[in-house]
This record gives structure tokens, sequence and C-alpha cells, in this order.
């Protein structure tokens, strides 16, 4: 295991360490004061930002790798959250404003460089900026996935080997080719949208006034958003849609997400993934910091998307947005 060496002086009261044994291994203490001296991992961050069918690469500066190409990535500073650590480093080294869409793995590296860490890397996209070299970067280039070289992390050829998995998936022959657009609801969609919820719950579960109650709420409330999936070939249906809830407070106020649908014969990861951003971006718009999402509400095949792109199993999941 890469670690940093150990201090030579006690950070409380200034004595001089020495090594003991604690925990089955040995550790820099005080004699003095009974400080232990830990050598936990160095957090980091990493991104695969997506530009179109490409992805972006840094050309490493520094003193590690030096002139090898790489996935965006750094260390989490003391005073930021993961989330803010990510885009903070996709703004340094290639100059973009990105949006992280969902995190990709979480990999340890006890052997460096330089010393033990944790990188938790993240799928994201441009929202602004300009695509430049900055910070530790000499060059930077967009490559599609098939076409990126060796890279000179273990941990970024394992994210890489997932995400050129997930781009095979997309590409699957088994895919449903329908192409679809995501739109605001309209007051017309309103007998669509209560039809793909009838179609999956028990008839038993609800009567007819309680559809209608369902389908008032949709036209009258102004505190609900909705957002459809819709096809862009015949018959151009909604197969899908998402709502999104506003929920106001004493000090602010909160988006809920409780019922995502889509249709089965379009239960791909890019329909929900398409779905959620749109409520992520209006949440942005209504300057919100987070999207609380209710994973067991909506039909199997959104319990499904939400299994697949990570969200954890408890029933309340959040998306922080700012």
């Amino acid at each position: 295991m890469a670690t940093l060496p150990d201090p030579t002086y006690c950070p409380v009261c200034g004595d001089t360490l020495i090594e003991r044994e604690f925990g089955n291994r040995l550790r820099a203490t005080c004699q003095s004061c009974g400080y232990i001296h830990y050598t936990n991992p160095v957090p980091g961050v990493g991104l695969i930002i997506e530009v179109q069918d490409k992805i972006v690469l840094v050309q490493r500066g520094g003193k590690v790798h030096t002139g090898r190409w790489a996935l965006p990535s750094g260390f989490i500073e003391a005073d930021e959250s993961v989330e803010e650590a990510a885009i903070r480093e996709a703004r340094e080294e290639t100059g973009l404003d990105v949006e992280l869409l969902e995190v990709l793995g979480v990999h340890s590296f006890p052997e460096g460089p330089p010393a033990s860490g944790i990188i938790i890397f993240y799928r994201a996209r441009p929202v602004g900026g300009e695509l430049k070299a900055g910070d530790d970067a000499n060059a930077i280039q967009l490559l599609k996935p098939a076409d990126v070289p060796r890279l000179p992390f273990r941990t970024h050829r394992q994210v890489m080997s997932r995400y050129l998995r997930m781009v095979e998936e997309r590409k699957s022959p088994d895919e449903d080719p329908t192409t679809f657009k995501i739109r605001r609801a309209e007051v017309v969609d309103s007998d669509a949208i209560v039809d793909l919820l009838r179609k999956d719950m028990n008839p038993a579960e609800a009567s007819d006034t309680d559809w209608r109650s369902v389908a008032q709420r949709f036209r009258e409330s102004a505190s609900l958003q909705l957002f459809v999936a819709e096809s862009t070939q015949p018959p151009y249906e909604i197969i899908g849609f998402v709502a999104l809830s506003l929920v106001r407070t004493l000090t602010g106020a909160k988006g809920w997400i409780d019922d995502m649908v889509f249709k089965p014969q379009f239960a791909s990861e890019q329909v929900g993934v398409a779905l959620l951003e749109a409520a992520m971006r209006h949440g942005r718009s209504l300057n919100l910091t987070h999207l609380y999402v209710n994973i067991s509400r909506g039909n199997a095949n959104a319990r499904d998307f939400y299994q697949i792109v990570g969200f954890r199993p408890s029933s309340i999941n959040y998306l922080r947005i700012r």
C-alpha cells in the first residue's frame, strides 16, 4: 500500500511521535498526550464527460504519468462535497461546466499514486463553458469510447470498461429502435397519462371516481409539473411520464418525484434518464437544490430503471442538482 510519510511531531502537543501497535498495525503515536496518527485513504473524483458520441480526455501534466491521456480527475478539497469537487475538476481541467448524470463506480487504489485513495466516477455532460485544456492538463481531445487508448490508472481502466459495456448495450439489436422526445405535458395529455397509470394497477385499487380525481389534479394543481416522453414515429404516442411536485416549506421549497411510468416495450434506460433529466432541469430553473425521489412508486419498469442507474434500495433517494 502506498502511503504518505508519517509526521515526526505530534500535531496536538508537539512531542516526538514513536511507532506503537494499535489495531494490529504499527501507528505513529505520542507518548505525552496519547495522540494516534491514522493514515486513511485520500478521496478523489473522476469524470466521463459525454459530448455527443465522444468523451473528453486530458493529457496529463504534473509529475505522475506525464503526457499520458486520462479521464479528468482530481482530489476532493476538505470544504467541498463530492459533487462540488467533480464539477470543479471538470471546469479546471476541461473548461466545461458540467451536469452530473449518474455515479459510474467507486474504486479503491491502495497502491497510489501518490497514496492510498478512493475515487468516485461520474457520468456527466456539458451545460456551458468552453472546451480547453486547463489546470495541470497539457492538452485535451474528444474521442469515441472505442478509440480511447489504454489509460494509465487502473481505476480509470475499470470505469472505462464498464462504460464501454453501457455503450454496447445502447447499440444492442434487441433494443427498441423507437425514438422519442421529452416535453412538458399539456391538458390534452391527461387521458393518455391516466391510461398509463391504470394499465399498471389492479382495477380494484382505484375506482372511476379516483381516476377522474387524478386527471383533475393534473389539470388544476399549480405545484405539479409533468413531463412526457412521446414517440417521434407513428403512432406518435405518449410512452412515459414523470411527475414533479413542488413542496413549499417555511424556508424554501423542495422537489418531489413520486410517479414515473413508462410502457414495457419502451422500458429502456434512455427513456428513464431523459425523463429524470427533464425534472432536474425544471428543478434548477426553480432554484431547487435537491430532488427527492420515491423509488417505491412508479411502475415495475421505472423501479428497474432506478436500480440500473444506481439508486439506493431505500424508498426515498435524493438528487443534488445545484
